[in-house]
């Protein structure tokens, strides 16, 4: 489904990734790992095209590289970024809808609430309630469903655990599981090595840039050399 190939970028004027190639497959969990400042954000800053990229990134055969974000997000190929990004002052509900706004004139636009609220009944709790006021853990689910509201192909999610609570982790990572088993396929970066191993079926690991090792998730997350050396753990 996505390929890329040696694919290089500088994000605020360092040079973030160096030769990069990877793929994801159709209906897969791929995770990128790595210690902070290897190059996760800027990988999926630039295959939605935030940066500016040298190399090749295919979708699906379309070149990500020569069409604008908009374009990339309504191919289907949706970002949820590190720090969520919400609108905090609107609701819960607008927000969800705001999801929906690239496919204004659909009357099917707003048909994966239903989905949304299957997989995060706290949000249909608080639908009035303003982005701002929720926990973490509740805007993480927030961004994720605002997410699916663009029908998305590939979902692609940056620390999705970052600053939640630890008994709400396992229901985000729970409800990424459930969403690739609805067709959607995933590229994970997570901060919570050992679980994000743990629902990948493949992982790369980054250092400075480089992909240093690529397989098995599982095979990656019983190598006490690559944990030690590349992960720190």
């Amino acid at each position: 489904m996505l390929r890329l190939e040696d694919v290089s970028a500088s994000y605020r004027g360092l040079r973030a990734l160096q030769g990069v190639s990877l793929e994801v497959g159709k209906g897969e969990i791929v995770a990128v790992v790595g210690a902070n400042g290897a190059g996760k954000s800027t990988l999926l800053k630039a295959i939605s095209g935030q940066v500016a990229t040298e190399g090749a990134i295919d979708f699906e055969g379309q070149d990500l590289r020569r069409i604008r974000p908009h374009q990339i997000a309504r191919l289907g190929v949706n970002l949820v970024p590190e720090g969520r990004r919400l609108f905090p002052r609107l609701s819960v509900e607008d927000n969800l809808r705001l999801g929906a706004y690239a496919k204004r004139g659909d009357p099917d636009r707003f048909k994966p609430l239903d989905l949304v609220f299957s997989l995060f009944p706290r949000l249909q709790e608080r639908l009035a309630q303003r982005a701002e006021t929720l926990s973490g853990g509740e805007q993480q689910m927030l961004a994720i469903g605002r997410a699916l509201m663009t029908q998305p192909r590939l979902l692609m999610l940056d620390e999705p655990s970052q600053g939640i609570m630890p008994r709400l982790v396992d229901d985000i990572l729970a409800a990424i599981v459930r969403i690739r088993g609805l067709g959607v396929t995933i590229l994970l970066v997570e901060q919570r090595l050992a679980e994000a191993l743990e629902i990948a079926d493949r992982a790369y690991v980054l250092q400075t840039g480089r992909v240093v090792m690529s397989g098995a998730a599982r095979d990656i997350a019983g190598n006490a050399d690559v944990r030690r050396a590349y992960l720190g753990i």
